[in-house]
């Protein structure tokens, strides 16, 4: 009975330890921006420290294998558990260590993550469990309890309780299998009333740290936002946060400012409009992200219109923008208007998966951060968008910045001309950005700036779309620039490079 106990503390320990280093990656992700950097590097210091844990187990005496087991589970528990809540708050306080902090409390946490399964190993040999059958079960459980958590974790947990509550969810997990390991073997310890005080003091610090975790990520994204925090909530997909400062309302996306209700119609505007005055004729419009419903808003404006299919990944977000009375003042109701049919699909997908053509269409995605994210900017996917846009339509495509993130903009307008079609790169300056990138698209050539925009409009007029197509000299194309491709997805190195060096 208490060797079955045993095996069944590896598939709980192996959920935590494996949690650890998905948290600690999605917060890295989160914080630091979503690159391959970023998991890869956290992953490969974890499993390093892993490793310097193996190692360290061969030091404890046979006989103190049971208490130095318990004696991790709390440690592991009480710092695995606080981690990301702690990374929370450095990150927003104490910005300057954030890395340096990360890398010792991934390596801590690796390394007594790597005693573990020795130390129940070994403690199991003791017991005169036959060495093959002990390594199989162990192993077993091992990587039934990895599985569990990569499963539970970006399905269940994650969005459910975010990072913070997350981890300390399974710090408790850690803490629980000392209460009941120290209790099952309670003949064999001598030390087991200090131990019990040790790993209930503990497990009381995790449930409070439970119980005020969202109120202190709210109080350390304050920090980092610096405005009122008036939503906050964490989806399958990604980290919202609605900010507010007097009558500016911002959105930020893990992090990222995506508007601000102060200058958004310029930015929406010269999304729109450059496009659409040239098209009187189109009556279907296809928006591909645009969950806030901005760029419906635009398009509701011109009559013709009759149905704008928005499709975003994120219900949670079109949800927000449609019923929350702040942000449907901003966008007018769009998402509830009858002519835009809302979709919450991934859009490679559901191009994929449906046949219809459309006049126009708005390609409003994130800046390509990631790789999720770099693959909407390809050649393939434009290939694939292309089949969709009617014969003499035209798309749009948000693009970055073309004086912060020349190479990226420059990029886009590559795969786009990789994939077939005519391009017309254009920029205009937006206060919360600066100057900021789009680009007409085409099968056919021949676009011109429209004479007139027979819409109401807060600042375009036709003189500054006509400005818009005009590149100063320091945001000319950089020579070299190669299309993004989904094998090599050079538009997320570009994209990183960029910023890297506007942040030196």
């Amino acid at each position: 009975m208490l060797d079955r106990l045993l095996i069944l503390s590896v598939f709980v320990v192996a959920s935590c330890g494996l949690a650890y280093e998905l948290i600690a990656g999605a917060l890295a992700s989160y914080l630091l921006g979503d690159s391959i950097l970023q998991f890869s590097s956290i992953i490969g210091a974890y499993l390093f420290a892993m490793g310097i844990g193996s190692h360290l187990s061969q030091y404890v005496k046979d006989e103190d294998s049971l208490a130095r087991f318990i004696d991790i589970e709390l440690l592991v528990g009480l710092i695995g558990g606080l981690a990301a809540l702690a990374l929370f708050l450095v990150f927003s306080w104490l910005a300057a260590p954030f890395r340096t902090v990360l890398y010792a409390l991934v390596l801590i946490i690796g390394t007594l993550v790597g005693m573990e399964i020795p130390l129940v190993m070994r403690v199991l040999n003791q017991r005169q469990a036959e060495f093959r059958e002990l390594v199989s079960r162990v192993l077993t459980f091992d990587y039934l309890g990895a599985l569990a958590v990569s499963l539970l974790f970006p399905l269940v947990l994650a969005p459910k309780l975010g990072l913070a509550r997350a981890g300390l969810l399974f710090g408790i997990c850690n803490v629980g299998v000392a209460i009941w390991t120290a209790y099952a073997f309670r003949r064999e310890l001598p030390g087991l009333r200090a131990q019990l005080t040790r790993a209930f003091v503990v497990l009381a610090l995790l449930v409070a740290g439970f119980a005020v975790a969202d109120r202190l990520v709210q109080w350390s994204e304050k920090g980092l936002f610096g405005d009122e925090i008036v939503h906050a909530e964490t989806t399958p997909y990604q980290r919202l946060v609605i900010t507010r400062w007097h009558d500016d309302l911002r959105l930020h996306i893990n992090g990222n400012l995506q508007f601000s209700s102060r200058d958004e119609f310029r930015y929406h505007e010269a999304l729109v409009h450059p496009l659409m005055a040239t098209l009187p004729w189109a009556k279907r419009v296809l928006v591909l992200g645009g969950g806030d419903g901005l760029a419906a808003r635009e398009l509701l404006k011109y009559k013709q219109i009759e149905s704008v299919t928005l499709v975003d990944l994120d219900p949670a977000m079109t949800t927000l923008f449609a019923t929350a009375p702040a942000l449907t003042a901003l966008n007018q109701g769009a998402l509830k208007n009858p002519r835009v049919h809302v979709v919450n699909d991934d859009a490679g997908r559901w191009l994929e998966n449906h046949d219809q053509v459309y006049d126009a269409v708005i390609v409003d995605f994130p800046d390509p951060s990631n790789f999720a994210l770099g693959k909407l900017y390809s050649v393939p996917f434009y290939r694939l968008l292309k089949r969709h846009v009617a014969e003499h339509g035209a798309i749009v495509v948000q693009s970055t910045s073309p004086y912060f993130a020349p190479r990226s903009f420059w990029c886009i307008d590559a795969t786009l001309k990789d994939a077939g079609f005519h391009t017309w790169p254009y920029h205009t300056y937006v206060p919360s950005f600066g100057e900021w990138g789009f680009i007409i698209a085409g099968a056919q050539p021949g676009y011109a700036p429209p004479e007139r925009i027979p819409v109401p409009t807060r600042y375009l007029n036709p003189a500054a779309i006509r400005l818009m197509f005009d590149f100063p000299p320091d945001m000319q194309p950089p020579p070299g620039i190669q299309p993004n491709r989904l094998n090599t997805q050079s538009l997320v190195h570009y994209f990183e490079q960029d910023w890297r060096n506007v942040q030196r």
